[in-house]
């Protein structure tokens, strides 16, 4: 990983630009951060690089974002079983990424999104199924968004299918997703800190970037605070979408950047 003293000005500026354009979108919708930050880096690093780079700026996001929500007890009540889910998929999904990180993890999140928008478009928003049987749900959407964590770096897209599928509001659905994303990024960062071989000096290095991340979470969450539920439904899954193509177009960028 590089450090930025050894990196040119043109660079650096493209980094803060790309956290802080993350940070807008995750203070908007609750999500996205390292879903955007993470292709925009690794268009000037490689993907190891990336995701080290924004690893700590994410979990900055993931606290501001919940700072800006109301009550967590409500959530905690009713979905405190999630982030156990999480780590676990977050432990074998780095565990995973560490042992194979050239597997097209991108391809298959991709697919993924896909397929659901397809069958979402098909039900018109409605699962019954998932609603009557939540907890059976669960630890398989919880899971999911650990394994993706590790992997792909994207948590989201199964996390947010699971609540889109239980309808859940923003109120509930915004924090109920950052309890998940905590439990996902501290997994990933000690991992890569006891056996991915990361340092101290290179996490520090990523330090300055989690300012500029922040300052757009604060900004998007004023936006998010004049969307209507039914208009943030309807945004948030174009941005699963957008999510998929960014992932396809991911995966062929470093195609055609290592041949």
């Amino acid at each position: 990983m590089f450090g930025f003293e050894t990196i040119s000005t043109g660079v650096i500026l493209w980094i803060v630009l790309a956290v802080s354009l993350a940070g807008l979108i995750q203070g908007t919708l609750g999500f996205g951060f390292p879903f955007l930050a993470t292709p925009m880096v690794a268009m000037v690093a490689d993907m190891r690089t990336a995701v080290i780079t924004i690893l700590l700026p994410t979990l900055a996001t993931t606290i501001a974002t919940l700072l800006t929500c109301g009550p967590l007890k409500p959530v905690l009540r009713r979905f405190w079983l999630m982030p156990v889910y999480a780590f676990c998929g977050a432990l074998i999904g780095t565990s995973v990424f560490v042992a194979a990180p050239a597997f097209p993890y991108q391809l298959l999140l991709a697919a993924i999104i896909l397929l659901y928008l397809n069958l979402d478009r098909i039900s018109r928003g409605e699962w019954p199924l998932i609603r009557r049987h939540e907890r059976a749900f669960a630890p398989l959407a919880g899971a999911a968004a650990g394994l993706f964590e590790g992997t792909a770096n994207v948590a989201a897209p199964p996390l947010i299918i699971y609540y889109l599928a239980l309808g859940l509001a923003p109120a509930m659905l915004v924090p109920a997703l950052q309890i998940c994303f905590f439990i996902g990024k501290t997994t990933q960062f000690s991992v890569l800190t006891l056996r991915g071989g990361v340092g101290a000096a290179q996490w520090i290095a990523t330090l300055p970037l989690v300012l500029f991340a922040i300052g757009g979470v604060f900004i998007g969450a004023r936006i998010r605070g004049r969307i209507h539920a039914e208009t943030y439904r309807v945004w948030v899954k174009r941005s699963l979408l957008v999510i998929a193509l960014a992932l396809l177009l991911q995966y062929g960028y470093n195609v055609v950047a290592h041949h």
